[in-house]
């Protein structure tokens, strides 16, 4: 059996907490798309651990860990992580698996993706927008690829070329890739040792780093979709760990303000290789209000002083970039489209005690554009840009509810105000988060 855990606002919701938490009844956990773009903060034993690539059941000695076909994969960023959980004494043998079918990321992706967009998109710079946009034009290079060491040079040599002559494009001079590749930092170091004046990028340094790397990397790749379909057929329990949001989904999101991947329900099939058939939950993630990184259209964003303390009290900044993140009110029109969506069986609400000093609480239960009120999620960006958000208030609780372990201990006021969301999305809540550690959770049903 497999379950899915997706975002159902714009990312940043706390899924990597709630995989933490289901892991440990997990055998398998998957991460099926996105890259080093998204973060997942986890808080154990006191210690505060963020994620970008390998899956947060590495945290669980049992737990067996794969980093699925639809990921695109840094592989500075890997190595990173992976050297930094060694040293805290996670052990990756036979617990870490990266399918073959996944493409990789070089350092031309990242500069390619600040020059093109400067932040106008949200971008975290990661070169996963350019890396996936190699991968639909059929120009990518994937793992299986380094089995045959001849087909992985041709496409390391072709992917270069074409990646100087954009850089050439798009930059006023061969300066300007030097000052961005100084301002790329992985584990300490800047990536100016790519650059080359003669050459724009440095071939011979890029290809003997990434081929030292891929070596060192050969035990932990294989066939995952074989790998994930066998432990389903033998009875394993695998859990599906989704990046983002889903109104970050590049089909179902506020496109063009979107990532390049399939961040909903959907995507852990295409991006696991694990057929439809075979999920048998999915929990969708929400926090008890809404938050969103970067551009795009957030009709219940609040642009004064209570938006400012939900960012303070919610400690809302990005764990890939440290970008602070605009916050708003809980917005049920997201939530609605959400569950209709991604078919959640479970919503998780998560962030709930970040809402227990304030006297009243809103709730966006539609939206007013161009003197119509609406109801559903609007397609169109430009359309959503100009929402005014309909508000319901409702009363606060006006006390903690950090050391809560059962719904029956929640204040009234924090109860009705789960039940009213509960009706407003049209699904059932069935876990509450209260605090970032994993004991600080409730289990509804």
């Amino acid at each position: 059996m497999a379950s899915v855990i997706v975002g159902a606002q714009f990312g940043d919701e706390g899924k990597g907490k709630i995989v933490d938490v289901l892991a440990k009844d997990a055998d398998y956990i998957v991460r099926y798309q996105g890259g080093a773009n998204a973060g997942h903060t986890l808080k154990v034993n006191g210690k505060e651990i963020v994620l970008h690539l390998i899956p947060s059941g590495i945290l669980y000695p049992h737990t067996k860990n794969v980093i699925g076909n639809g990921v695109v994969v840094d592989l500075l960023s890997l190595k990173e992580e992976m050297d930094f959980l060694s040293q805290i004494g996670t052990d990756f043998s036979g617990r870490l698996f990266i399918s073959d079918q996944a493409h990789i990321i070089f350092p031309w992706h990242r500069l390619i993706d600040g020059m093109r967009y400067k932040g106008r998109l949200g971008t975290t710079g990661r070169g996963i927008g350019p890396a996936y946009t190699d991968k639909i034009s059929r120009q990518g290079i994937r793992f299986c690829d380094f089995a045959t060491p001849s087909v992985f040079t041709e496409k390391f040599e072709q992917q270069y070329t074409a990646a100087v002559h954009l850089l050439q494009q798009h930059c006023q001079s061969v300066y300007e890739v030097q000052e961005s590749l100084e301002q790329l930092v992985v584990s300490g170091e800047h990536l100016g040792r790519f650059f080359s004046l003669e050459q724009w990028l440095n071939k011979a340094q890029i290809y003997a780093e990434y081929t030292a790397i891929m070596h060192s990397l050969q035990s932990y790749i294989c066939s995952t979709p074989h790998l994930l379909n066998s432990a389903i057929a033998s009875g394993q329990k695998i859990v599906l760990e989704g990046a983002q949001g889903t109104f970050l989904d590049v089909d179902h999101g506020t496109y063009p303000f979107v990532t390049s991947s399939n961040c909903g329900s959907a995507g852990a099939c295409t991006g696991s290789g694990i057929p439809p058939t075979q999920i048998t939950a999915v929990y969708g993630i929400m926090k008890a209000y809404t938050t969103r990184v970067g551009e795009g259209p957030f009709p219940s964003e609040l642009k004064d002083s209570t938006g400012e303390r939900l960012r303070a009290i919610g400690h809302e900044y990005g764990a890939t970039t440290g970008r602070p993140r605009r916050c708003g009110w809980f917005d049920a029109v997201l939530g609605r489209y959400s569950q209709m969506i991604n078919g959640m069986t479970s919503v998780v609400l998560t962030k709930l005690d970040v809402l227990d000093d304030f006297d009243e609480i809103n709730i966006c239960v539609g939206y007013e554009i161009d003197g119509k009120k609406i109801v559903d999620f609007p397609s169109n960006a430009a359309l959503l840009s100009r929402a005014n958000p309909i508000y319901d208030p409702v009363p606060g609780w006006k006390c903690s509810t950090a050391d809560c372990r059962s719904f029956a201990a929640l204040p009234a006021a924090a109860q009705s105000y789960v039940r009213r969301i509960e009706k407003e999305i049209g699904a059932s809540i069935g876990i509450i988060s209260v605090g970032p550690s994993r004991e600080q959770t409730i289990v509804v049903r």
